[in-house]
C-alpha cells in the first residue's frame, strides 16, 4: 500500500484543530473548522460588548426609536463609565448635531464584540471620558484615551441573558428622564432596529473583492441584511454566520458607517487561500489515488471549508466501510495553498490470549498454547486494527475446532494511540468417544439394506497444538472400515498454512456396484488396505490444494471370506491376475468452494498417478472432475451439477466409475446404469419451501459411461447387460435434523423402474 508521507512543506500557518472524539467511528467533520474562524473573528471584537451593554437614546429621536447608533457628519467615539460596580457608556459627537447617552443596562453577553468609531481625527476631545469609582463626585473626572480610531465593528457570537435588576437611562444635559424600574432593558435592546440604508461586502482593508463570484457568494448567504431594511444585533450576527458557513471565507466582520445617506453596513470578509496542494500525514493504508480523487477537482479554486468537511467525511468514511479504527484528526492550511490532513490510525500494539472458565467464565488456564491460536490470525503488531479483519479472525479461530466462543475487545493502550487486542476463548472438551449409526449406498438388499453402526475415539487438540487423532470403526451388514487419521492443520514453521494427514485404513466394501449379484455369484466384497500421507495448502481465497501419496493393497473375496481372482462369468478381478494388486498412487486435488452451503458454486478436479515403483505395481491415471452451480429464484433454488472422469492404464475392474443410485442416476440402483473407463452424470434439481424445515423438490438425472463399458478389464457391465446409459426423474423432500439433512426421494427410470432412494448429507 502506498504511504503518503513522502512531501513535506513548512510554511507558517492557520490551525483548525479537531477535538478528541469519544469513539474511533465518531468520525464526521461537522463544521468545526468554521467554527474554528468564527472564534478567531470573536477574539479579535474584544471591545464591542460594553458599548451593547446598556439600551440607548437618540436625543433626536423618540425614546422609542433607542439605537445603538448615531447619526452625524463624522463618526462617534465611545467610552466606558464604570460607578459603583455598574457600567454606563457615553457616546461624544464629533460633528456637535447630537449626542447619544447610553445608561447603565443588566444585559450580559456570553461573547464579545465590539463597536468602534471611524474619525479622521484622534483629538482628545473627540474621546470619551472615565469616571474611576473613586471619583464619584460631580465635576471629577479623569480623561483618558480608550479606544482608537476604527470603523464601527459588531461581532458574529452573542448570547444574551438578563437578570433582574432594573435599569436607569439617562438623557443628556438639557434634561435626564428616568425610566420606571422593572422594565426589561434586554428585552428592549433585543427589539431594537436600525434602519439600513446600504449592505456591502468588502475585504478586510474595506476595498472591493478582486473576484466578483466571491462577493456573490457572500451576498447570497446574507437573509437577513438588505437594504433599506431595520435589523438587530442578532439578525447581524446569524447573517455573519451564514456568510462563514458558506465557507469560503477564514473571517468576516461587520462594520457600520454611518453616512449622509444613513448607515451602511459592511461586511469585510477574508477569503480562504487557493487550494495548491496536499500533504497527509500518518494515512499508512489510505490509498493515495484516493487522496488524489478526493481533491484533485478542488485545484487552483478557493479553499471551500464545507467542500473539505465532505472530503473529510469521504476519508473517515474509507475506514468506517473497512473497519479500520481511523479517522481525519487534524487539519492545517499552510501559507501558499497546501492543505496539511493529520490522520490518526489506531496501531495494535499488542495482541494477547485470555482463557475463560466454561462455567464460571472467569480467567483460567488453557490447555491450547498461546502461540497456536495467535498464528490463526491475520491480525498482527503494527498494523491497524480492523474490525471486519477482527471478525474474520474470531471465525477463523473457531474453526480450529477446539473453542467453544470466542471474542476480541480492543483496549486503549495508554496515551500512545495504539490499541491492545485481547482475545477472550473458551474451550471445548479436547475428546472422548462417540458413537453413531448411518447409511450406506452400497447395500441395496438384504434384511438391513445399508445401516451401518459406528464406534470412535477423537482427540481434537492433542499436544495443545490443534492436532488431531481421530480412531473409527464402522460396521454394516457387509462393509465395515477401521481408520485411523492423524491431522496436523498447521505446520509448525510453515507460514502457508500447510496441513498434513497421516492415515491408516482397512475396509471391507461391497463388491455390487461394479459385480452386481447374480445368480449363483453370491456376494462379492473388496478389501483394501490402504496408508498415505497427504499435504493441504490455501492458495487463494477459496481456492486449496492437495498432493498426496498413498499405497493400496486390494484383494476381492467372496462371501465366505476366500480370496477370489475371477466372478461367475469367468471375467478377473484383479488387474495382476493375482489375488492382490499393489499400487503406489501419487494424489493432486484443486478444491473451489463458494460460502459452502448446499447451493454455493462448487469445482472439485483431482488425478491419481500410479507410480511402477516395482514392476508389479499398477500403472495408471485416473481424472475426476465435479461441479456445482445453485441459482435462487424468488423462493425458490435451481441446483445444476455436471460431473466426469476418465481413466487411462491398466486398473482393476473394481476401479471403473460406476453410475446409477442416490448419488448418481436415481431411479437405478447403485451402479445398475453401467461401468466404464470413462464417465459423464448430469443433474437438474429445483427445491422450494414446504413448512418450516421441510422442503419439497423435483429433479432429473441423466448418467452414460461414454461407450467405455467394454474397455473395462472383463467388461463387467456387459456381462450383466447394463445399458451403458440411461435416465431417471421424480420428486422428494428434505428434511433439517441433527444429523444433517435427510433426503427420502422417489424416483422413476427410462426402464419404467420404480425406486425409493434415502440418504443422509447432501448429494456429492
Amino acid at each position: 500500500m502506498r504511504q503518503n508521507d513522502n512531501v513535506r512543506f513548512t510554511s507558517s500557518s492557520l490551525k483548525i484543530p479537531l477535538p478528541p472524539q469519544p469513539s474511533p467511528f465518531n468520525f464526521p467533520f461537522r463544521s468545526l473548522a468554521l467554527a474554528s474562524q468564527i472564534e478567531n473573528t470573536r477574539n479579535s471584537l474584544a471591545q464591542f460588548i460594553d458599548a451593547v451593554k446598556a439600551r440607548s437614546d437618540f436625543r433626536q429621536f423618540s425614546p422609542g426609536l433607542s439605537i445603538f447608533w448615531s447619526r452625524s457628519t463624522g463618526s462617534t467615539q465611545f467610552a466606558s463609565v464604570t460607578r459603583n460596580g455598574r457600567s454606563d457608556s457615553r457616546m461624544k459627537n464629533v460633528g456637535g448635531v447630537g449626542g447619544l447617552l447610553i445608561g447603565k443596562s443588566s444585559l450580559l453577553c456570553s461573547a464579545s464584540l465590539s463597536l468602534i468609531g471611524s474619525d479622521e481625527s484622534t483629538r482628545e476631545d473627540s474621546l470619551g471620558t472615565h469616571i474611576s469609582p473613586s471619583t464619584s463626585q460631580k465635576g471629577t473626572k479623569k480623561k483618558e484615551f480608550l479606544i482608537p480610531k476604527s470603523p464601527l465593528l459588531c461581532s458574529a457570537s452573542l448570547a444574551l441573558t438578563r437578570p433582574e435588576e432594573p435599569t436607569t437611562q439617562a438623557a443628556d444635559t438639557s434634561g435626564r428622564e428616568t425610566l420606571q424600574k422593572g422594565h426589561s432593558a434586554g428585552r428592549v435592546y433585543d427589539e431594537e432596529r436600525v434602519l439600513i440604508s446600504e449592505v456591502l461586502v468588502r475585504n478586510k482593508d474595506g476595498e472591493e473583492l478582486e473576484r466578483k463570484d466571491l462577493e456573490m457568494e457572500a451576498l447570497q448567504a446574507l437573509k437577513a441584511s438588505r437594504a433599506n431594511s431595520a435589523l438587530t444585533v442578532r439578525e447581524v450576527q446569524e447573517d455573519v454566520h451564514r456568510i462563514i458557513h458558506s465557507g469560503y471565507f477564514s473571517s468576516c466582520m461587520p462594520v457600520a458607517v454611518d453616512t449622509r445617506d444613513g448607515i451602511r453596513l459592511m461586511f469585510q470578509v477574508e477569503p480562504n487561500q487557493e487550494f495548491q496542494g496536499l500533504v497527509c500525514e500518518g494515512a499508512n493504508v489510505l490509498p493515495a489515488k484516493f487522496l488524489e480523487d478526493s481533491f484533485c477537482d478542488g485545484y487552483g479554486k478557493v479553499i471551500n471549508l464545507r467542500r473539505l468537511d465532505e472530503v473529510i467525511s469521504s476519508i473517515n468514511g474509507w475506514y468506517m466501510e473497512r473497519g479500520l479504527f481511523a479517522l481525519v484528526s487534524a487539519v492545517e492550511i499552510l501559507s501558499g495553498g497546501i492543505l496539511r490532513l493529520q490522520v490518526s490510525e489506531a496501531e495494535v500494539n499488542n495482541i494477547s490470549i485470555r482463557f475463560l472458565d466454561r462455567k464460571t467464565g472467569e480467567p483460567t488456564t488453557g490447555k491450547t498454547k498461546p502461540e497456536t491460536i495467535l498464528r490463526q490470525l491475520t491480525t498482527k503488531k503494527g498494523q491497524v486494527y480492523s474490525m471486519l479483519q477482527g471478525k474474520r479472525d474470531v471465525e477463523t479461530v473457531l474453526t480450529m475446532g477446539v473453542m467453544e466462543d470466542v471474542s476480541i475487545i480492543p483496549q486503549p493502550a495508554g496515551d500512545t494511540g495504539k490499541v491492545d487486542m485481547v482475545m477472550n476463548v473458551v474451550e471445548r472438551p479436547s475428546g472422548g468417544f462417540s458413537a453413531g449409526g448411518g447409511i450406506s449406498s452400497g447395500i441395496t438388499s438384504g434384511p438391513l439394506s445399508g445401516l451401518i453402526g459406528s464406534f470412535a475415539y477423537s482427540h481434537r487438540n492433542v499436544f495443545g497444538r490443534n492436532q488431531k487423532l481421530n480412531i473409527s470403526l464402522e460396521r454394516g451388514q457387509i462393509d465395515s472400515i477401521f481408520r485411523i487419521n492423524y491431522t496436523d492443520p498447521w505446520i509448525e514453521g510453515d507460514d502457508k498454512r500447510t496441513s498434513r494427514t497421516i492415515m491408516v485404513q482397512n475396509s471391507r466394501t461391497p463388491g455390487t456396484l461394479v459385480h452386481a449379484q447374480d445368480g449363483n455369484d453370491g456376494s462379492l466384497t473388496i478389501g483394501r488396505v490402504t496408508a498415505g500421507i497427504e499435504f493441504s495448502q490455501p492458495f487463494r481465497p477459496k481456492w486449496s490444494g492437495t498432493a498426496g501419496l498413498i499405497f493400496q493393497h486390494a484383494g476381492v473375496r467372496g462371501d465366505k471370506g476366500d480370496p477370489v481372482i475371477k466372478d461367475c462369468f469367468g471375467s478377473p478381478l484383479t488387474a495382476s491376475g493375482k489375488i492382490h494388486d499393489d499400487m503406489l498412487l501419487a494424489k493432486f486435488e484443486i478444491v473451489y468452494t463458494g460460502s459452502g452451503d448446499q447451493g454455493s458454486s462448487m469445482f472439485v478436479v483431482n488425478t491419481e498417478q500410479g507410480l511402477p515403483v516395482l514392476p508389479e505395481w499398477l500403472s495408471f491415471n485416473r481424472v475426476n472432475a465435479r461441479a456445482r452451480k445453485g441459482v435462487e429464484i424468488g423462493p425458490a433454488r435451481v441446483l445444476l451439477s455436471l460431473s466426469g472422469g476418465h481413466v487411462v492404464g491398466n486398473f482393476p475392474p473394481h476401479e471403473a466409475f460406476a453410475i446409477g443410485g442416490t448419488n448418481s442416476v436415481r431411479g437405478y440402483e447403485e451402479g445398475a446404469v453401467g461401468s466404464g473407463r470413462s464417465y459423464a452424470v448430469g443433474s437438474g434439481e429445483i427445491s422450494f419451501p414446504l413448512l418450516g424445515p421441510v422442503e419439497g423438490a423435483i429433479f432429473a438425472d441423466y448418467g452414460t459411461d461414454l461407450a467405455s463399458g467394454p474397455t473395462v478389464l472383463g467388461d463387467p457391465a456387459g456381462a450383466r447387460l447394463k445399458p451403458g446409459s440411461g435416465y431417471g426423474y421424480g420428486f422428494g423432500i428434505r428434511v433439517d435434523s441433527p444429523l444433517g439433512p435427510l433426503r427420502l426421494e422417489y424416483a422413476f427410470s427410462d426402464k419404467h423402474a420404480k425406486r425409493f432412494h434415502f440418504g443422509v448429507g447432501h448429494r456429492n
